[in-house]
């Protein structure tokens, strides 16, 4: 029963393949249509296959047109300081500027000024009292009283005192007075027939009014102090600068 099912099979599979050789060939004798058979004898789809591999990158392509300019961004954070550079080169001296508006007037230097220059024409009569010396050299400012013996100045400052006394026959002992007080003491002993001299100077701060004087120191034995009319006893002084409260 096999064996005829088989050849049954087999029989019409045959007649098929005649059919279509004999279609074929009334269409085109020099070629066999496959398209019939192939469609006779194709089966059912079969099942899809797995996915393959991912291919290789391709090649960069060339690079595209420059494009536009774009907007200016945003300014960004300040920097730190940096640090100071080398000074430049000198530049060129400029031209003189304007001239300035005049100051205003000062005050007369006069108002400052206080000088005496003196000396003896005889010999001192007395000690222990102011002595008078009546030759005078300078005295502008008239601070200097001839009939008193006393420079007495009106300007409040440093003043700079300084004596030249001559001595013959005695020893001289001579003191600088200021109100009444002994500040400067110049002793010179007598060499006998010879002619001597005996100096002294200081520096003294005065107020408007103080008075200031020379006299024998002692007793008459110390009143040695001579002057002729080729030697000469000196006393002077003068103010070196004024206190600031006399510039206001």
């Amino acid at each position: 029963m096999k064996l005829r099912s088989s050849l049954f099979c087999s029989l019409m599979v045959l007649v098929k393949l005649c059919c279509c050789l004999e279609v074929g060939a009334q269409e085109d004798p020099s070629q066999i249509s496959r398209t019939s058979c192939a469609n006779w004898m194709s089966g059912s789809p079969g099942v899809p296959g797995h996915n393959g591999l991912p291919g290789r990158d391709g090649r960069d392509g060339k690079d595209g047109e420059k494009g536009e300019k774009g907007d200016e961004g945003k300014a960004g954070p300040k920097g730190d300081t940096g640090s100071l550079g080398a000074p430049g080169p000198a530049g060129h001296q400029g031209l003189p500027g304007i001239a300035g508006l005049p100051g205003e007037k000062g005050e007369s230097a006069s108002i400052y000024r206080s000088a005496f220059s003196v000396g003896l024409t005889t010999r001192v009569p007395h000690p222990n009292v102011p002595i008078k010396f009546t030759k005078i050299f300078y005295n502008e400012q008239n601070h200097y009283d001839a009939t008193t013996g006393k420079f007495r100045p009106t300007v409040s400052g440093v003043y700079y005192f300084a004596y030249h006394i001559t001595v013959y026959v005695a020893d001289v002992k001579v003191s600088l007075y200021k109100n009444d007080k002994a500040v400067v003491i110049t002793y010179d002993q007598y060499q006998k027939n010879n002619v001597d001299q005996a100096s002294g100077s200081v520096l003294l701060h005065m107020e408007a009014g103080d008075e200031v004087w020379l006299q024998v120191y002692g007793e008459e034995e110390n009143n040695g102090i001579y002057a002729d009319n080729v030697n000469d006893s000196t006393f002077m002084g003068f103010l070196l600068y004024p206190d600031l409260d006399n510039r206001h």
